[in-house]
């Protein structure tokens, strides 16, 4: 595979403008999307390649018919052509795993889809 060759991978964003030669980055390295596709705001960039992402939502208890607050925080690889800092909104989809506790890999950030 080429360095200037982007890949399909399937979902309907746009492949990012800037290049890498990572093997990790769904666009221009090897790593195949599947699965669950989120969209979270990044709440640390501290780690190199890593970000966690956290996005709410709400959870129905029968017994009250009441809804509560939840949370869930993950981390996403974040190649080198996203390059997404902590305040963005990023679009996160599964892939294989690509280290101990990261399964998920950032796609892209908001605004820059479609």
């Amino acid at each position: 595979m080429t360095k200037n060759k982007t890949r399909n991978i399937g979902l309907d964003i746009k492949a990012p403008k800037e290049k890498c030669d990572s093997v990790k980055c769904p666009f221009h390295g090897k790593l195949p999307v599947r699965g669950r596709v989120f969209r979270g705001s990044v709440v640390s960039d501290k780690s190199k390649n890593t970000i966690v992402v956290m996005w709410n939502y709400f959870n129905f208890i029968p017994k009250y018919e009441r809804y509560e607050r939840k949370k869930t925080k993950i981390l996403a690889h974040n190649p080198s052509c996203i390059n997404a800092k902590k305040g963005d909104v990023v679009v996160v989809a599964e892939c294989r795993p690509v280290s101990k506790k990261k399964n998920f890999v950032v796609v892209g950030k908001e605004g820059e889809e479609k």
